[in-house]
């Protein structure tokens, strides 16, 4: 007997007929017809991801609909007191301070390098908006970094403190005039 031919000379028909499908993706369509397989089998056979449901009233976390937020600040005092304000505002439920963090960067054609203090903030991600007007107006920076990534998964039950610390804002900045 040859390799080659060993996988439809031992699984038989039926798993033969299943393994040239996924080999497939083109005719997985049909193939989940025919061999009525689940399509999250399928899905994943052909690299794409099964369809999701959308989640039951407030129950499962929603990827994307917490971001974590970045921003440098000069010194520790600056960064405590945008941090402080930023909480206090609930434009977030927490933020952490990374001191000591090296920046190496272009201004104004020169390559500079400074010491400054790294801000992580959770928030909503609807509220990113907010959050940026708000740094930007009180921060010293003439270009303040502010950079937020949406938070795709985590602890569910952090993510739903997040933003229940934030959901006067969030519901605030989304009502009607």
């Amino acid at each position: 007997m040859r390799w080659g031919r060993a996988p439809a000379v031992l699984l038989g028909g039926g798993a033969a007929l299943l393994l040239s499908l996924l080999w497939m993706p083109a005719l997985l369509p049909v193939a989940s017809r025919l061999l009525l397989l689940p399509r999250a089998l399928l899905s994943m056979a052909s690299g794409n991801p099964p369809p999701q449901s959308p989640p039951a009233s407030g129950s499962a976390y929603v990827p994307g609909s917490v971001s974590a937020a970045f921003v440098t600040c000069p010194n520790e005092k600056v960064a405590k007191e945008i941090a402080r304000a930023v909480v206090e505002k609930r434009l977030a439920a927490c933020v952490n301070l990374i001191p000591q963090i090296t920046s190496i960067y272009e201004w104004k054609g020169k390559i500079e390098e400074d010491s400054e203090v790294l801000m992580m903030i959770k928030t909503q991600s609807s509220l990113v908006p907010a959050l940026t007007d708000f740094v930007r107006s009180v921060h010293p920076y003439e270009v303040a970094e502010v950079i937020a990534l949406p938070v795709e998964q985590g602890n569910s039950p952090y993510l739903h403190w997040v933003r229940q610390v934030t959901e006067s804002v969030s519901d605030s900045s989304t009502a009607l005039p």
